[in-house]
């Protein structure tokens, strides 16, 4: 009788594992700014921010066998854009189309710059070393998050059918920002 309740026991968790419905999803993050918090899009997967001015960082899926998407957030920033925005629209070569717009969002004011083209980019964009690299049809979208005095800053970047795809959660994820 034990024996058989034994394998009952066995099976039973060996059918429990075999059912991704029955394993536990890995919680969200919950991605905090000063005041404001929200939890991450689902879908998006967490890494080690690549350098200490990041406070989180992202990677978002990508298109089918193509380059992934990222989402990182930057904390203690200026919030004023009219000193962000020009430099950010900057590191486009050529007539990018760029939108600007503001979010709504209890607590801060909010600023968002939408630009798709060709970016240059460099990984540390501060340091005149930092090797540049083209990335052709991509769009990124920052965003100044101002809570009194201080602000962050966040980043949605990738090839423009990755974050057109991801863009619609960006847009929540602010909008849940509480």
């Amino acid at each position: 009788m034990r024996a058989a309740f034994a394998l009952f026991v066995l099976c039973a968790a060996t059918m429990m594992l075999a059912d991704p419905a029955a394993v536990a999803q890995p919680k969200a993050t919950t991605i905090k700014l000063n005041k404001l918090s929200a939890p991450a899009p689902a879908g998006w997967v967490s890494e080690k921010p690549g350098n200490l001015l990041r406070s989180y960082q992202f990677q978002v899926p990508g298109e089918k066998g193509g380059p992934a998407g990222e989402f990182n957030v930057m904390p203690d920033r200026d919030p004023k854009v009219e000193k962000s925005f020009p430099m950010w629209k900057a590191s486009f070569v050529g007539e990018p189309l760029v939108k600007e717009s503001k979010a709504d969002v209890t607590g801060a004011a909010v600023r968002v710059l939408d630009v798709t083209g060709t970016w240059r980019f460099k990984e540390r964009p501060f340091d005149k070393t930092s090797k540049e690299e083209e990335r052709v049809d991509y769009r990124v979208v920052w965003a100044v998050i101002a809570e009194a005095d201080e602000a962050t800053h966040v980043r949605l970047s990738g090839p423009k059918a990755v974050v057109d795809k991801h863009y619609p959660a960006f847009e929540a994820w602010l909008k849940a920002l509480k």
